[in-house]
C-alpha cells in the first residue's frame, strides 16, 4: 500500500510538469508566429520616414517699436509622403514661429488627409500682433533688422493617424522643426529652402 502511494505522489509531479513544459512551449510559438506576422507585416509595408522642407516664407509689416512686435509671417511647408502603401491623417496641426526661444506668433492648420506617394503643402499664416518682447530679446532683433532679414525657428506639432488599407492607427504626435530660418524683410529677396527634422 505503501509503495503505490509513493509511485502515484512521483507521478503527480511529472504531470504538472508536462502540462507546464506544453504551456510554455504554446506561448513561445505565439510569440515567434506573432514576432514574424509583424516582420512580414514590415517587409510588405516598407515604411520610409515622412520629409518636410520648408520652401519659402517672409514677413511682411514688420513694426517692432518700444518691445512691442507687430508682423505678419508666411511660411510653405513641404510634405513628402514617401510611402507606397501607407497614407496619413493630419487631424491637428498647429505653427509656431520663434526667436531666441520666445515664441513671436502662433497658428492652427485645417486639417488635411495625404495619400501615400504624394506631396502636400501646409501653408500656415501667423500674426504677431503688439507682442511684448523682452529689452534684450528685442534689441538683439533690432540688430538683425538693420540687415533687412531675421532669423527664425519655425514649429510644427501635429496629431496623425497613418493609414495602411482599411487600418487605421491610434493618433500620434508629430513635431516638426526648421531651425534657423531666414527670412528676408525685403520682399524680392531669394528665399533658401530649409530641410526640417521630424519626430514621430
Amino acid at each position: 500500500m505503501a509503495g503505490n502511494t509513493s509511485v502515484a505522489a512521483q507521478q503527480q509531479p511529472r504531470g504538472q510538469f508536462s502540462l507546464v513544459r506544453c504551456v510554455a512551449t504554446c506561448l513561445l510559438t505565439l510569440i515567434v508566429l506573432a514576432g514574424l506576422a509583424v516582420l512580414i507585416a514590415w517587409l510588405v509595408i516598407s515604411p520610409k520616414k515622412l520629409v518636410y522642407t520648408l520652401e519659402n516664407g517672409s514677413v511682411q509689416n514688420f513694426n517692432l517699436t518700444n518691445n512691442h512686435l507687430n508682423a505678419t509671417f508666411d511660411f510653405v511647408l513641404r510634405a513628402f509622403n514617401r510611402n507606397r502603401r501607407i497614407s496619413v491623417y493630419y487631424d491637428y496641426i498647429e505653427s509656431t514661429v520663434t526667436y531666441e526661444d520666445q515664441t513671436l506668433a502662433f497658428n492652427t492648420v485645417d486639417p488635411f488627409f495625404q495619400p501615400h506617394r504624394n506631396v502636400s503643402r501646409i501653408k500656415p499664416k501667423l500674426v504677431a500682433l503688439n507682442l511684448a518682447m523682452s529689452p534684450s530679446t528685442s534689441k538683439d532683433l533690432m540688430i538683425e533688422k538693420t540687415s533687412k532679414e531675421i532669423q527664425v525657428d519655425v514649429h510644427f506639432k501635429a496629431r496623425i493617424r497613418l493609414k495602411v488599407g482599411t487600418w487605421k492607427s491610434n493618433h500620434r504626435t508629430l513635431r516638426i522643426v526648421c531651425y534657423s530660418v531666414t527670412v528676408h524683410l525685403s520682399w524680392y529677396k531669394h528665399f533658401d529652402r530649409v530641410p526640417c527634422e521630424a519626430e514621430l
